[in-house]
């Protein structure tokens, strides 16, 4: 018995190397092992054998089913393994073809607007800078001349990070805790300490404030813009806000008006509001005789200038802010704020923008 499972072995062995695939693999295991398998009708042959010679068969043939089975599994795994090639090999897809045309991809709205006013103050001489998502508190609060008790530091509009373990807030304010920036500022204080003047940057990017209604929600796009120099003044600004916004709404003669107000980071500032007419439940643009705001601007406060290691003596300037969203839904008709979120591809279908449709100040910007 013990040479017929010797030859059994060798046998089931080289049947079972030259399985091609899981299906001949598998006749080769119920052949062995399975109920009337041929090494399963060697097993029930012990009892008809002595004591002594049915403890040393038995080893032997456990010993002969072990290297089956490992043989078996390790088999497998190879099969497994082709099989996986074969099928990624046969579904590869070739990026390079188009798109069926029923499964066109478009350009969210918040990207074309993006894009839209890159393109514009491009045209005046401002590049992009960017910054991270989470900042300090010393960049986004403190070096702009936002004092400790001011609201927008409250916990009910700023998301504050957990510290680290063993990290405490280093000076008198907790300047280095952490936050989801609430606006794009941060950038322009990057600028500012990094960068020698003259200075022209605008800032795109995500923010973050503690709100969510039809018009505010707890992650938006801002779009800031900076300018610092030695004889920059606030008919620049006037002139720079004018331009961008006719070129935008792409009306010529779009009116703006400058009503005094109040930020920590600037002084003078403005709130910046267009000309607009209301009837019949809708809203349009142009010089009806009637205001909608739209942006907030004002000189660089000379202590913002300071705290960025410039001297206020020396140098001056205007900055800007405004909500990507909130120009895109006046553009483009979008009632409702949390709609940009939604990821509905219905909504996407109607409000998006044909892909490498680049937009273009000398072509059109929104095609």
């Amino acid at each position: 018995m013990l040479d017929q499972a010797a030859q059994l072995k060798d046998q089931l062995l080289e049947k079972i190397e030259a399985a091609g695939d899981m299906a001949s693999l598998e006749d080769v295991r119920v052949t062995a092992l399975g109920k009337k398998g041929q090494l399963t009708e060697l097993m029930k042959g012990l009892g008809k054998l002595d004591p002594e010679a049915r403890k040393s068969t038995g080893q032997a043939l456990n010993q002969v089913k072990q290297a089956i089975a490992d043989a078996l599994e390790s088999r497998q795994e190879t099969l497994k393994a082709a099989e996986l090639e074969a099928r990624l090999a046969a579904e590869t897809l070739d990026m390079s073809l188009p798109v069926r045309p029923e499964r066109q991809g478009m350009i969210h709205p918040i990207s074309q607007t993006i894009e839209e006013c890159i393109a514009i103050f491009a045209e005046m001489g401002f590049v992009v800078g960017e910054g991270p998502d989470i900042e300090n508190d010393w960049l986004n609060f403190g070096a702009l001349n936002i004092p400790p008790e001011h609201p927008a530091r409250q916990m009910h509009d700023t998301f504050y990070m957990p510290k680290a373990k063993g990290e405490e807030a280093q000076g008198p304010e907790g300047e280095m805790e952490r936050v989801l920036r609430t606006h794009t500022s941060p950038v322009q204080i990057r600028s500012m300490t990094s960068t020698k003047p003259p200075i022209r940057v605008i800032a795109p990017g995500r923010t973050y404030r503690s709100d969510y209604d039809i018009t505010h929600t707890p992650m938006f796009h801002q779009i800031e813009g900076l300018v610092i120099d030695k004889a920059t003044h606030f008919g620049h600004l006037k002139g720079c806000l004018e331009e961008f916004c006719r070129t935008y709404f792409e009306i010529d003669d779009l009116p703006l008006r400058f009503r005094p107000s109040y930020f920590p980071f600037t002084e003078p500032s403005a709130e910046v509001d267009i000309g607009c007419r209301r009837a019949g439940g809708t809203l349009e643009l142009g010089p009806y005789g009637d205001w909608l705001e739209i942006l907030g601007s004002g000189m660089v406060h000379p202590k913002v200038i300071a705290n960025c290691g410039l001297d206020p003596n020396e140098y001056q300037g205007f900055a800007f802010g405004m909500g990507i969203e909130r120009i895109a839904m006046l553009k483009y008709g979008i009632p409702d704020l949390r709609t940009f979120f939604e990821s509905d591809l219905r909504w996407l279908r109607h409000y998006g923008f044909v892909p490498l449709a680049r937009p273009n100040v000398a072509f059109g910007l929104s095609g």
